[in-house]
């Protein structure tokens, strides 16, 4: 079954001509996945990519080895660089990128248990990092963050909208 949320992002997106890429790694390509399932996602869906392990992170990101190091695969810090260097190459206009612990074996830690997820967005107007802890075995944890991803999306397409309405009026 689709997620309802995966649904109304594709349905904004589509109202809005707008475009998606993802560039994963705790979720394995799950994310694009489901926006691939929706009605009308040939007029969204650009395609994203898989970079589960730090050695790809750095060699198809360049993402470079000291972040990997310093802040760990599963970082904001390495999130925002995997958004970063893959919009600059794939002409999308909304560009999510996803780090996480959704099994034990990575970089968890009391401060970052398993079920923490990392999300960093790119909009043509800004960029928003996001920290998020769930729990449920690693499947619940994916599909939760997937659900979140859309609900951010929503809620800063509904954002701008407003912004550049009230921009619009203070002009007219």
């Amino acid at each position: 079954m689709i997620s309802q949320k995966v649904v109304e992002c594709s349905n904004a997106l589509v109202k809005k001509n707008w475009s998606i890429a993802f560039v994963e790694s705790m979720s394995a390509g799950k994310m694009c996945y489901e926006f691939s399932r929706v009605p009308q996602s040939g007029k969204i869906l650009i395609g994203g990519m898989v970079c589960y392990d730090g050695e790809m992170k750095e060699e198809l990101l360049a993402i470079p080895h000291y972040l990997l190091e310093k802040f760990t695969p599963e970082s904001a810090e390495v999130t925002k660089a995997m958004a970063q260097n893959f919009c600059r190459t794939v002409p999308s206009d909304i560009c999510v990128a996803i780090t996480g612990l959704s099994t034990s074996g990575g970089s968890e830690t009391p401060e970052k248990p398993v079920g923490t997820i990392f999300l960093h967005f790119i909009f043509p107007h800004k960029q928003l990092a996001k920290r998020y802890e769930f729990k449920g075995d690693a499947e619940d944890i994916v599909d939760q963050s997937i659900d979140v991803a859309a609900s951010v999306i929503i809620e800063e397409l509904d954002e701008f909208d407003k912004q550049n309405k009230k921009n619009y009026e203070e002009i007219s």
